[in-house]
C-alpha cells in the first residue's frame, strides 16, 4: 500500500468478539450456485441445528446438503472415520449421483483432528466421483468466508492452462487479450450483467470461479487474469496467485455505480482499453436513483461488522451523501482491500467528508458506548444485536440481508439503497400514522 494511503487512513484493533454467523452457511447459496454439487457437512448437532434454523427454509426444494453427525463416542481413529464416510457418500451418489461432493468440515473436526484431506483421495478413486475438502469452520472471523475456503479448494481442482508462456492460448475467438477469470459467487443474472459490461468493453470473460457446474470449471495458470468481485475472498486470491500462478488484479469492487465503473476501469486499464460510456452510464444510474438519495443526504450511519462487505457499503453510502461514523470489520485484509481503501479515500474527498474510523474485531461494548455519542440515524449490523438497538430506539438493518441481496453491478445499486432506506421509510410511515419512535438513549 502507498505511503499517502497509510497517512489518510487510520485503522484501529479492539479485542472484541467476533458475533457472526458461522461460516458452514456459505451451503445456503453455494449448493445453488453449484447446480450439480452436493454438500456434506461433517460436525456435531449443533451444527445440524444450526443448519436447520438457518436454512429450513429451503427443505422443499430438496436442497442438495446434509449432515454427518459424529457423536460424542467419535474419536478420530480413521477406519470408522473412513467406513462412515464411505456409506454416506455411496447413498448420496445413488440418489443424486452429484458430479462433486464438497465435505464441509467445522470445528469439531479440527478440534477431533480428522484426517478429512487424507481420507478424500482414496475414497474419491473408490466412488468415481470428485471430493473438494473445504474446512469453513467457526474458527474464522466472518461467515462470508467460508465460500472463500470452498472457493480456495475449489481452485485447486480447476483444469490446467495448457500454455505456460506468458501469453495466452485458450482465447475465444472475439478475444485479443489474456483470458480473464472472475471470481465469487453470484446468482446468474448478476454473472451475467457483469459479463456483458466487459464485453461491451471489449472484454470476454473466460470463466467464472464457481461456474454453474462444477463440470465447467474455468482455466487456469500462468498468464491467466484473475479479478474477484466479494471484499472476503482474500484466501481465494491468495490460492489463485500462489498455487495456480494466476495475476491478481486489484481493483474496487463492483458494489455500487462507483464502484462497477471503478473495476471495469481497472480490469481495462490492465488489458489497455480505453473505456467507452462509464462516465454516462455511472450518472445515468445516479440520476435514476434520486427518490433514494433525497432519503439518505445528510442522514448517518454507523457500521457493526459483521460480513466483510462494510468497506464497500461505506464507501457507497458516503458516495450517496450520508456520513459515517464508524466502520467496523472483523477482519481486514488490507492487500486485497486495497483498491477500495483508495477508493474510499478518493469518495470521501470528493464528498468533502471526514474519512470514517475504521476498526478491526470491534469490542461491542465500546461500539454501544459510541453509537450513543453519535447517534447515527441509522445501524448495520447483525441480527443478534438489532432488537436490544431498536428496544433503545435505534434503527438497524440487518447486515446479512445484504449477503443475500443482489447488490453488484450498475443496475442493482437500486437493492442496497432499498434495504437501507427501508427503516427509515417505516419511521416516515408510522409518523404519518400517529406513531413516535422510543426516545434515543
Amino acid at each position: 500500500m502507498s505511503s499517502a494511503l497509510n497517512e489518510a487512513l487510520v485503522f484501529e484493533c479492539e479485542t472484541g468478539n467476533y458475533h457472526t454467523f458461522c461460516p458452514i452457511s456459505c451451503v445456503s447459496w453455494l449448493y445453488q450456485k453449484i447446480e450439480d454439487s452436493f454438500f456434506l457437512v461433517i460436525g456435531t448437532k449443533t451444527c445440524g441445528y444450526f443448519l436447520q434454523n438457518a436454512l429450513g427454509v429451503m427443505i422443499f426444494a430438496e436442497p442438495r446438503y446434509a449432515m454427518a453427525e459424529l457423536e460424542e463416542s467419535d474419536i478420530s481413529a480413521q477406519l470408522n472415520d473412513y467406513k462412515e464416510l464411505k456409506r454416506l457418500c455411496l447413498q448420496i451418489k445413488q440418489d443424486r449421483n452429484p458430479s462433486v461432493i464438497v465435505w464441509i468440515g467445522t470445528c469439531t473436526t479440527e478440534i477431533i483432528k480428522m484426517d478429512l484431506e487424507g481420507m478424500a483421495p482414496r475414497l474419491e478413486e473408490e466412488i468415481n466421483i470428485p471430493i473438494v475438502v473445504a474446512r469453513a469452520n467457526g474458527l474464522d472471523y466472518a461467515f462470508t468466508q467460508g465460500e472463500d475456503t470452498v472457493l480456495a479448494a475449489m481452485a485447486q481442482r480447476c483444469p490446467e492452462s495448457v500454455n505456460k508462456k506468458k501469453e495466452p492460448s485458450n482465447l475465444t475467438d472475439q478475444s485479443n487479450h489474456p483470458p480473464l477469470v472472475l471470481f465469487g459467487s453470484l446468482p446468474s443474472t448478476v454473472v451475467t450483467q457483469l459479463t456483458l459490461e466487459l464485453k461491451n468493453q471489449g472484454i470476454q470473460v473466460s470463466g467464472w470461479l464457481p461456474s454453474q457446474r462444477y463440470t465447467e470449471l474455468p482455466t487456469l495458470g500462468e498468464g491467466v487474469y484473475v479479478c474477484g468481485v466479494h471484499p472476503f475472498l482474500s484466501r481465494t486470491a491468495t490460492t489463485l496467485m500462489r498455487r495456480r500462478k494466476c495475476k491478481l488484479i486489484g481493483a474496487p469492487f463492483p458494489i455500487g455505480p462507483d464502484g462497477t465503473r471503478a473495476w471495469i476501469e481497472k480490469i481495462c486499464s490492465v488489458f489497455g482499453k480505453t473505456p467507452k460510456g462509464l462516465e454516462e452510464r455511472e450518472s445515468k444510474i445516479w440520476a435514476g436513483l434520486e427518490d433514494y438519495l433525497k432519503l439518505v443526504r445528510g442522514k448517518s450511519v454507523f457500521f457493526m461488522g459483521d460480513n466483510l462487505l462494510e468497506i464497500s457499503l461505506a464507501r457507497f453510502l458516503i458516495r450517496c451523501g450520508m456520513v459515517v461514523y464508524e466502520v467496523g470489520i472483523p477482519y481486514m485484509d488490507k492487500r486485497f482491500q486495497a483498491a477500495e481503501l483508495l477508493l474510499l479515500q478518493k469518495t470521501c474527498k470528493q464528498m468533502n467528508v471526514p474519512m470514517p474510523r475504521i476498526v478491526e474485531k470491534p469490542d461491542n461494548y465500546y461500539q454501544i458506548q459510541r453509537i450513543r455519542e453519535f447517534q447515527p440515524s441509522l445501524v448495520i449490523t447483525g441480527m443478534a444485536h438489532c432488537n436490544p438497538l431498536e428496544a433503545r430506539g435505534i434503527d438497524t438493518k440487518w447486515s446479512v440481508e445484504f449477503t443475500f441481496a443482489q447488490i453488484h453491478g450498475f443496475t442493482n445499486a437500486r437493492e442496497i439503497l432499498d434495504l437501507v432506506t427501508r427503516p427509515l421509510r417505516r419511521n416516515d410511515n408510522l409518523k404519518a400514522l400517529g406513531w413516535s419512535k422510543l426516545v434515543k438513549n
